[in-house]
């Protein structure tokens, strides 16, 4: 059995980086630590406060019950749109629901049985026709919040009786 000596230099431990080392044979072997990408979010922290406050300022003054819906809508995105609507529960009378699918560019605007009572179709077309321009424009967030404020606007204030005490 013969015995050698391997040629070439030696890396001293300082040069080298972390996570690198020198084989006997010479060859550098390298490991990284690997961050997954987090998801980017569609909104940023202000934009979703922005959004919320559009939503509680509406749901306050108006006495309805706003949400919104970001996500894919399926194939029968009406259908899809009705039934979150459906799952605002006791609220769903007096609820509005803005439902977006970005990815299949397509929305939904679904108003329950006392939401339609005060605020007409004819205003919920506007309000679509309002977030299509934003959209266009990559602008979800600005779209939302206007579509929530012009539904709101139109379903007028409501200032909820409270109950007698005799």
């Amino acid at each position: 059995m013969a015995t050698g000596e391997i040629a070439g230099r030696t890396a001293d431990a300082d040069e080298l980086g972390a996570g690198e080392a020198r084989m006997s044979t010479g060859r550098m072997s390298v490991a990284r630590r690997v961050e997954p990408e987090r998801p980017r979010l569609p909104f940023s922290a202000g934009e979703l406060a922005r959004l919320d406050e559009a939503m509680a300022v509406a749901s306050r003054s108006t006495g309805l019950e706003f949400a919104v819906y970001l996500g894919d809508l399926g194939e029968d995105t009406r259908k899809q749109a009705e039934e979150l609507h459906a799952n605002l529960g006791a609220q769903a009378p007096e609820g509005v629901l803005i439902a977006v699918s970005p990815g299949q560019r397509k929305f939904e605007i679904v108003t329950g049985e006392e939401a339609h009572r005060r605020i007409p179709d004819r205003t919920c077309q506007l309000a679509a026709m309002s977030m299509v321009a934003s959209f266009k424009e990559d602008e979800l967030i600005e779209g939302l919040v206007s579509a929530v404020r012009m539904l709101s606007d139109a379903a007028g204030t409501s200032f909820k009786k409270q109950p007698d005490h005799h």
